[in-house]
């Protein structure tokens, strides 16, 4: 059986009750797996087709529902099964999140909407700006606001494999605070899912890589994990990252990567890195301070699959090192798929939510 099939029959067993409907039990849906000390429990039943995450000042897990055009807050404190209450709907693929003090930030298809003051302003968003190019693959946008107060958003590619109709696809694009001077940051970039600012206020970003790459689709290419460069051309289409060198695609085998900024990085071909955030709270052990948390949804026409878990990436001197599992459990030893990770955030007391797209939402902490 390959693997969209074992996913396609997985996700059927898992799936959600009818919205509206409140699953009884906050037992576990299926056994996922902590390093020693942590422990992983149920949050929400109720988050059907969950994507980002951010915490609000007060304590809500804010979720984006890109399916359902809308975005919506769990409280923790409330059993499982409550349904959450609604922030924003009608949006069209609503997906990054993130909060300046009490403002929402919601990355949509076109742009970016903000929730002002939340919860107060719950019923009143306020477009920023919406001239970004609609493309009809990769569009569901990754979000970092940078601490001077510049907004980072993600504009994947039209294609598995192309040249682009718009020079703002396959970039992570830049504009001011006030949603204004929109410009190219950085290029070459086929799909930066999930972008993350690190300690020393630097953007990063994991990058989703082509399929159907001949001869070894299997191991190649290699996702990425980069420290981006502003005005730095990471080679898509023309080149793909196998480990730390571009090479030529096959459909631009003339094409020269001499040029193309290697990735920092790499993660396993096919594990689809999403939401990616650096951890900076004190909660859990010293080895995972400064850490860069990573969401692999996992492969959809990889055999074996590959993913479905969340990894720490450690760094050194301000530079990634290592990489290794931290949450597992969504792929079983027989691959068989649970659900998919998605969304990640930290909570102010260090705690860390992970979703489930299949309609869950958990939360790891450290227990000693």
């Amino acid at each position: 059986m390959t693997a969209r099939a074992l996913f396609a029959l997985a996700a059927a067993a898992v799936a959600p009750a009818a919205f509206g409907q409140a699953r009884a039990s906050s037992a576990m849906p299926f056994p996922l797996g902590v390093p020693d000390g942590f422990r992983i429990e149920l949050v929400s039943t109720q988050v059907y087709g969950a994507r980002f995450l951010a915490v609000a000042p007060n304590g809500d897990v804010i979720v984006s529902e890109i399916s359902r055009g809308q975005v919506v807050a769990v409280d923790p404190r409330a059993p499982a099964g409550t349904v959450p209450r609604t922030v924003a709907r009608g949006l069209a693929k609503p997906n990054g999140l993130a909060f300046r003090g009490n403002d929402l930030y919601i990355a949509t298809w076109s742009g970016v909407v903000v929730i002002p003051d939340y919860p107060k302003g719950i019923g009143s968003p306020r477009v920023l700006f919406s001239d970004m190019p609609r493309n009809g693959d990769h569009n569901a946008r990754a979000l970092a606001l940078a601490p001077e107060g510049t907004i980072y958003i993600s504009s994947g590619s039209d294609c598995n494999i192309c040249r682009e109709s718009d020079p703002r696809l396959a970039t992570i694009l830049r504009y001011g605070a006030d949603g204004r001077g929109g410009s190219i940051y950085a290029s070459g970039l086929r799909n930066a899912s999930g972008l993350a600012i690190d300690g020393m206020g630097r953007l990063w970003a994991v990058v989703n890589q082509r399929d159907n790459l001949a001869p070894d689709h299997t191991n190649l290419p290699t996702e990425e994990v980069d420290l981006v460069q502003e005005g730095g051309d990471y080679g898509w289409p023309s080149c793909y990252p196998d480990g730390g060198v571009r090479r030529p695609n096959p459909e631009f085998a003339a094409a020269s990567c001499d040029r193309a900024i290697p990735a920092t990085f790499s993660l396993p071909a096919h594990t689809a890195p999403l939401q990616a955030l650096f951890y900076g709270a004190e909660q859990f052990p010293e080895r995972y301070r400064g850490a860069l948390f990573v969401s692999l949804h996992g492969s959809w026409n990889r055999d074996p699959p590959s993913g479905y878990k969340v990894v720490a990436v450690r760094f050194e001197g301000g530079a990634p090192v290592s990489v290794e599992d931290f949450v597992t459990g969504w792929l079983t030893e027989r691959d068989r798929v649970h659900g998919r990770p998605v969304g990640l955030a930290v909570a102010a007391d260090g705690s860390l939510y992970i979703s489930d797209d299949t309609g869950y939402l958990f939360r790891v902490t450290w227990r000693g």
